[in-house]
């Protein structure tokens, strides 16, 4: 994808012109200053992949630890008090916008799961439920906002859209990659490597025929759910299910201290750069 990890992002990001006859839609509240996402980078996609892994580990690890109904009620607190933390700056702030995504993570596992094991949801269909609310999203944000670019997310109405298709991709992601691994009976392993190629075919797609970028961007961005959760169930589970058996509380904490680094690298150097405007 480093077709797409440019300096600024704009590769990913970046609105094809309209046509003159499209109607322009009212810039909600929050639609300029300074942007409230990270620039879209390599290093973006790659604490993007690793907050997926951890929420899918980590959210079976707790279900395990602290049942079912306590953890999902944790998580949705948790989540909750995440993203009024996320709401209340007036920038994007490393450590708040990422902990908001790993706990996005972590519920959006929980509800795909619970669809599934508490009310007999097969993963087919709530793959099929999710993607048809993700594309009602981005109809209704694309209409009202005239713009899907992450780069004009700087709070109001489109952060709110924002938000709500994370948990969308999180959810939908979490119900394509069990489905492949466990429906159909791929298997862990096998369903990373296929996500792994399908994430790269927008920047191909981008370079030979012109895909347009924020379709890219968002192609790849609900591919990382899937790619970074069947990467870490296949080292989280045990050998019986074809897995490498480390467990997904190691799996988990592994990854957060990789995250906190990462996360924690990103805030000096947003310190030392002066803040950019969306």
């Amino acid at each position: 994808m480093s077709d797409f990890a440019g300096r600024s992002g704009q590769a990913w990001t970046a609105e094809p012109n309209h046509s003159a006859a499209a109607a322009p839609a009212a810039p909600s509240e929050g639609s300029a200053g300074a942007s409230k996402v990270p620039e879209v980078t390599a290093v973006f996609w790659i604490v993007k992949i690793l907050t997926t892994g951890m929420g899918e580990t980590a959210s079976d690890y707790l279900a395990r630890v602290l049942g079912p109904v306590p953890a999902v009620a944790s998580a949705a607190l948790v989540l909750t008090a995440a993203l009024v933390a996320q709401s209340r700056t007036r920038r994007y702030v490393p450590a708040v916008y990422w902990f908001a995504v790993i706990m996005v993570s972590v519920f959006g596992t929980m509800a795909a799961d619970v669809a599934h094991v508490a009310l007999g949801v097969p993963y087919a269909l709530s793959a099929a439920a999710f993607a048809a609310a993700l594309a009602l999203v981005f109809v209704l944000w694309r209409w009202t906002e005239g713009t899907l670019a992450v780069e004009t997310v700087a709070g109001g109405r489109r952060e709110a859209y924002y938000w709500t298709v994370v948990m969308a991709t999180f959810a939908l992601g979490t119900a394509v990659g069990d489905l492949t691994a466990a429906t159909l009976g791929w298997g862990y392993l096998p369903s990373a490597l296929l996500f792994a190629a399908l994430i790269a075919l927008p920047a191909l797609a981008h370079r030979l025929f012109s895909l347009p970028p924020v379709l890219g961007f968002w192609w790849a961005y609900v591919l990382t759910r899937p790619l970074g959760a069947s990467f870490a169930d296949w080292a989280g589970v045990g050998t019986e299910r074809g897995g490498l058996g480390l467990g997904t509380g190691p799996v988990s904490l592994a990854l957060a201290v990789v995250i906190v680094a990462a996360v924690a690298r990103l805030g000096a150097a947003g310190r030392r750069a002066p803040q950019r405007v969306g």
